[in-house]
């Protein structure tokens, strides 16, 4: 079955070249040109990613991110024409799992979206018997049978790097890890000191997950280091 994609691109030139491409590598694409247009869209159907402009008519790239993230965990990758460490925090810290800036390759493109559709597969895929279901910190239950996290039973919604970053933490308790290797572990791309991505999901897994996110006793830094699982003993 052919991964779905949901592109959301005002300019109608670079949405037929997205699309054609994406067709070539098997990718069943669907166009939208506006936010309202594309927040209509994926409420009537499922796609398997979203590739989203910001600077989109009638509502904001924004505003269709906040709309989908309001119930959905689906990979959302940003185009934009803005590429400022301020401009990709507030992406990403919406709720963005990854940022391309224009002009871009196309090879680029498939490449970005390839890895994010490996990673949220992830959350189907079948488990050897052997390994633990469930890795639990404190309150926190990770269950890698289903890929849900809960807090005291409730459950708390993650983006798949967001479960993947915290899987590494509560599988290696004791370990501290750099952002280098967060980055190459949860990514799996080469590190090219490009931190800002490793920063932004670690305090929106924090907001998520901590009861006082300023206070963090699950994800603690080792300042000068990285981080590392808190000692909940």
């Amino acid at each position: 079955m052919k991964d779905r994609i949901l592109l959301v691109e005002d300019d109608r030139e670079i949405s037929e070249m997205l699309r054609d491409y994406l067709q070539t590598e098997d990718y069943e694409t669907v166009c939208a040109f506006d936010g309202q247009e594309a927040c209509e869209i994926f409420d009537k159907e499922d796609f398997s990613l979203v590739l989203l402009d910001l600077m989109i008519p009638k509502l904001s790239g924004m505003e269709v991110m906040r709309h989908i993230r309001a119930n959905s965990v689906v990979p959302i990758l940003i185009l934009s024409a803005k590429d400022s460490d301020s401009d990709k925090s507030l992406g990403l810290g919406m709720g963005a799992d990854d940022y391309i800036t224009k002009p871009f390759s196309l090879v680029e493109v498939v490449a970005r979206i390839k890895s994010n559709l490996r990673r949220a597969g992830q959350y189907n895929r079948p488990k050897a018997p052997d390994r633990p279901k469930n890795l639990e910190a404190g309150d926190l239950v990770l269950n890698l049978t289903d890929y849900t996290v809960s807090r005291r039973g409730e459950r708390i919604e993650l983006t798949a790097k967001e479960f993947e970053i915290l899987r590494l933490l509560m599988s290696h308790p004791k370990q501290v890890y750099t952002k280098e290797q967060i980055y190459s572990l949860v990514w799996k791309d080469s590190y090219l000191g490009d931190e800002n991505a490793v920063n932004v999901h670690i305090s929106r897994l924090r907001n998520k997950i901590e009861e006082d996110s300023k206070k963090p006793k699950y994800i603690q830094t080792v300042w000068g280091i990285g981080y590392k699982l808190g000692d909940l003993s």
